[in-house]
Parts: C-alpha cells; structure tokens; sequence
C-alpha cells in the first residue's frame, strides 16, 4: 500500500515479519480478559500482564488493576500472575490466603522452571544467563533453593566464577536474551566447564529468535531501524541491539509520538518492528505518521512464519 503526496520525499518502509504479540503473550491478555468477563471487575493483576503501557492501558480500562504485590489485592477477588513468571512463593502465599488465581506464565517460561527443578533434584547447581532483576530471572531463581543458581550476565562474568564443583554444574537461559550474545556465552561456559549439562532444546523461544532473525535481515537494507515496545521489554531492546551491531541506527520507541525526526532525518529506506509484547495497532499509527511526511511504500519482509497457539487455563475455557 503506497501513499503519494507530491511534495514529501520517498521512504521505503520495510516491515519485519514475523513482529508484535507472540503466543505467550496473546494468552496472557486473553487470560485477564476472560478473568474480568468471568469475573467481573476487578480483577488484579500482579505486575505488567506484558511489558508494554498500550495493553496494560488498555486492560486497566476493562477493570484490570495492577499492582506490585499480593498484599495489594483484597481477599475475594481473583488475581492473575504476569506472563513472566513467578517465584513458587507468590502463588503458595496466595493459596494460604484462598485466593483464586489464574497462572498467565508463558508456557516457554514455565518449561524453564520445570527444567530448573529437575536440575536441582539431580543435585546440579545451575549457572542461569539472564537479566539481572528482570522478572522472568526473578521468578526462575523463586523456583530452587537459595544458592542453588547463579546469575551469568556476561562472557567476562563466566571467565571470574567461582563455583565449589566444576564438575556437576548446568546452564539454563532466559528466554527473551540476544542470540548471539546467548550463544557467546554458552560457548565460553562450555570451554570453561566442558562437563556442563545444557537443556535439550533451545531455552531461548521461538518468538524471540524469529524477531531477531526478521530484524537481520531487513537492518542491512535500509538507513534507520524503529523498534515498537516498552523500554522494561528485554526482547524489545534486544531488537534494536541486534540492528545496531549490523552498523544500523536503531531507536526503541513506545508509539509514534516518540520518534525522534531530528535523528530519523531524510532516509530512503527505514526498517519498523515490534517487540513481541506490542499489538500491531502500534504499528499501523508509526506508519501513519511517518506518511504525513513521506511518500510512503510498505514492503513486509516475509521470513519465518509462526503459527504456534497456547492453551487457555481449563477454568476458563470450561
């Protein structure tokens, strides 16, 4: 779809694809949505549902309240935990308290975990490649014992550990980190501690390898990279890191309002994508802005497609 005012410049606009809402994500929403029509409002949420203002927005509209801890919600109204993943702590606490509780981890998430306790049973301690305080470590390390997971952040980090036994360790990942940066690390844990157990399959989701893989191969092609999604949004600010390292300025913005046209300038081709927690309404008003100042050409580039759903907890689909 073009637009063609005559006197505003050209501007090839290349789409990512695949971009936006993964399927953790789309449940997720889907959880508080069918909570608030099951239950009526309120219903509390404890953290961002998804890290990203519009849909948190958007659902605090419908009569989601979010807040930071249990002890913020009152006793008789549901509450759901956040697609990132809790520590065993929060839903054993709101048990104690009889409250009802819908579970909106990400499947891909909750994986991890399960992998986490089967490591631990097998008296392995867990070198963890994340995000320091971000939520999905903060309710991966809520899954084991105090001390029985360490946080690896860096190649540097995994050159100073210091662990009791090399020889009985095990890594596991975030699933929202770098792919590259990701397999830097794992592949000096492996030269450090050849004996180390890793998972089977890739800890990292499929969402978040797809994006970065779309961004790749649009970032060579053009002058500038926008990224749609929250500055908390670890997938969303990889994006843009991965544009950068091609040699491709990239700014992470929220909504349209926030581009920069002083740093955008007058490019001929600019590549747009979202992070995985961003509905593509975002992506349709970026457009429309940039139109009402160039002569705007769409070209979504095609690369994996996803088609992956997850299922609904049973409560809510009975």
């Amino acid at each position: 779809m073009s637009s063609t005012p005559p006197d505003r410049p050209p501007l090839d606009v290349l789409i990512a694809a695949p971009r936006g809402f993964c399927a953790g994500v789309d449940r997720a929403i889907k959880i508080v949505e069918l909570a608030i029509e099951q239950h009526g409002a309120p219903v509390y949420v404890r953290h961002e549902i998804v890290h990203n203002r519009f849909v948190v927005d958007r659902l605090a509209g419908m009569g989601a309240v979010f807040v930071d801890e249990l002890d913020d919600v009152p006793d008789g109204r549901p509450v759901v935990f956040s697609a990132h993943g809790v520590p065993k702590s929060v839903p054993a606490e709101a048990q104690d308290r009889g409250l009802d509780y819908l579970d909106a981890t990400c499947p891909l998430v909750s994986k991890v975990h399960r992998q986490a306790g089967r490591l631990i049973e097998t008296g392995r301690h867990i070198l963890f490649i994340g995000h320091a305080g971000h939520p999905e470590v903060i309710g991966t390390f809520g899954q084991v014992p105090a001390g029985a997971m360490t946080l690896i952040e860096s190649v540097e980090h995994v050159a100073g550990l210091h662990v009791a036994d090399e020889t009985n360790l095990a890594f596991l990942t975030q699933t929202t980190l770098s792919v590259d940066d990701t397999a830097e690390i794992v592949a000096a844990l492996h030269a450090r501690f050849p004996t180390i157990k890793g998972p089977r399959g890739e800890d990292i989701c499929y969402a978040t390898s797809n994006r970065q893989a779309a961004v790749k191969q649009i970032a060579v092609q053009c002058q500038r990279m926008l990224v749609i999604g929250a500055p908390n949004s670890s997938n969303s600010l990889r994006l843009a890191e991965v544009a950068q390292r091609l040699g491709t300025p990239a700014r992470l913005i929220q909504r349209a309002a926030e581009i920069d046209w002083e740093w955008l300038g007058a490019p001929t081709a600019i590549g747009l994508t979202a992070g995985a927690s961003a509905p593509e309404v975002l992506v349709r008003e970026v457009i429309d802005a940039l139109a009402k100042r160039f002569t705007v050409t769409e070209r979504e580039m095609a690369h994996v497609p996803e088609d992956m759903v997850f299922k609904l907890p049973r409560e809510l689909v009975a």
